[in-house]
């Protein structure tokens, strides 16, 4: 197996952010071919990615039957999100 082929199937710190990528903007065809291969083998990141695509639904007003969050844990997440992004 080349070294090519083994970073795109193990590296699940990149195919996190090509999912997060995709939902908010485009990912060239290679990246797409690269998190298809990563998602074909990985159910850890397919699960991520079901879990990110829900979280982006709430947040963006789609609908999610039977679940909405109210205004104050929304606006109390965020302040915790952006708490720990700024940690770094």
């Amino acid at each position: 197996m080349t070294n090519a082929l083994k970073n795109i199937i193990y590296n699940c710190k990149q195919a996190t952010f090509l999912i997060e990528k995709r939902m908010t903007g485009k990912i060239t065809a290679a990246e797409t071919v690269q998190l298809k291969v990563h998602l074909a083998g990985c159910s850890v990141c397919k699960l991520y990615q079901e879990q990110s695509m829900l979280i982006n639904r709430l947040f963006t007003g789609f609908p999610v039957e039977g679940f909405k969050l109210d205004e104050t844990f929304k606006s109390n997440l965020v302040k915790k999100l952006e708490a720990e992004i700024n940690k770094n």
